[in-house]
């Protein structure tokens, strides 16, 4: 693993740990794919700072337990928008 890895690593685990933000979150963030930031804190992290992973590892689980919360509401709130817009719009 080179050291923009390493760097970019840390990053990511940082952004997450002070947003308390999810993986597509912070993919979009630093402009890389979901697999790319999932693969860096769950197994590059560990090697790197195994207390910035413990840290990443309960917003993850966190984040796992409330996604059904979340997917949710973002259907609720899309029904919402919709009928908000003009039928002629849709």
């Amino acid at each position: 693993m080179d050291h923009q890895e390493k760097e970019r690593c840390i990053q990511l685990a940082e952004h997450m740990i002070s947003a308390k933000a999810t993986v597509r979150a912070t993919a979009a963030v630093f402009g890389v794919s979901k697999s790319t930031v999932h693969k860096d804190l769950t197994e590059r992290l560990k090697m790197i700072s195994p207390e910035l992973y413990r840290q990443v590892k309960e917003i993850l689980e966190e984040n796992k337990r409330e996604r059904h919360i979340r997917g949710g509401l973002a259907t609720k709130h899309k029904y919402e928008r919709q009928s908000h817009t003009p039928a002629a719009v849709r």
